[in-house]
């Protein structure tokens, strides 16, 4: 299957990022390369484009995508690595910064990958296909307890111990193999009324194990700190994230870094000394016009905020 994936929210990625055709720009989640291919397409050739991106599939398909622009780099790398490896191939400072959260349509459409709820395949979800810690393992060898801990907190599943009872009650008879059969199993935990009223129940508890297999939300909100100290003065960060748990970090570290004081509300005098690094550019999330989710209902979900280095 080829490596397919509609940029989300591109116009308002490049207005954001306001791109200096000399920039250095870094891509932190390249997937098929469509944000990219915009950025580079309006840099000259002394600018730069540095992309990362976990998955081999991805990886390989930017490599054929961008072949022979010798302004563009190419990294396999996890994006919370790329502070620690642009300041070890000399970058100090960038102009400026995309980190798309989303996972791409190419993985949740390919069966093979593990993460379609729709398309049948075994269990998996791994971006970075090198890794061994996959679904199946989290599937059929958490405890309980963890397992309702992970609905809860990466999923926000209020069914959560229903649902994993009856995991539990599966795995004890024969390993749970497949996507499709670990939904038959979430959806037999809903009565048939809520499953044909709201659609995908299945969706929370897929991502759930998908975040907690990638370890999504772990450090994010250090790497977007360092991120935003690589910025060079007027240089800009744009982050798209698709669920709460994402945009509450995001959110979060970027009102922190663009507030002078963060002393308790009744400390009388400052005494953090704590100074703005950013000025947010949006106050509230870019969502997507209704063009966009006309062409691309997986848009719906999607949230832009951006920040300028000051």
């Amino acid at each position: 299957m080829e490596f397919k994936h509609i940029p989300v929210l591109l116009n308002e990625v490049l207005e954001g990022l306001e791109i200096k055709e000399n920039g250095i720009y870094i891509d932190c989640t390249m997937g098929g390369g469509g944000h990219s291919a915009e950025i580079l397409a309006r840099l000259c050739p002394e600018g730069k484009l540095i992309g990362f991106d976990r998955d081999m599939d991805a990886i390989s398909t930017c490599q054929k995508k961008f072949q022979g622009k010798e302004n563009v780099t190419i990294i396999h790398a996890n994006y919370k690595d790329a502070p620690q490896i642009l300041r070890d191939m000399g970058i100090t400072q960038v102009d400026g910064i995309l980190i798309d959260l989303g996972v791409s349509s190419y993985q949740l459409d390919c069966a093979g990958r593990g993460f379609s709820i729709v398309n049948d395949g075994r269990l998996d979800m791994r971006m970075d296909k090198s890794q061994d810690f996959d679904a199946h393992y989290v599937v059929n060898n958490y405890s309980r307890e963890r397992l309702i801990q992970i609905l809860y907190r990466y999923g926000e599943e209020d069914n959560a111990r229903r649902i994993v009872d009856n995991i539990c009650k599966a795995r004890e008879v024969k390993p749970i193999e497949t996507t499709g059969q670990l939904r038959e199993i979430i959806e037999a935990s809903f009565p048939k009324k809520v499953i044909y009223g709201k659609g995908g129940v299945s969706k929370k508890t897929f991502q759930a194990i998908r975040i907690e297999v990638n370890e999504e939300l772990d450090g994010l909100d250090q790497t977007l700190d360092d991120m935003i100290d690589l910025l060079k003065e007027g240089g800009r960060m744009a982050v798209i994230t698709f669920h709460s748990l994402e945009d509450r970090i995001v959110k979060n570290v970027f009102k922190d870094n663009s507030t002078d004081c963060i002393c308790p509300p009744k400390t009388p005098v400052c005494i953090c000394g704590h100074r703005a690094k950013i000025k947010l550019v949006n106050k509230k999330p870019i969502m997507a016009g209704e063009g966009e989710l006309k062409n691309n209902s997986r848009s719906s979900s999607a949230k832009l905020r951006v920040a300028k280095k000051i």
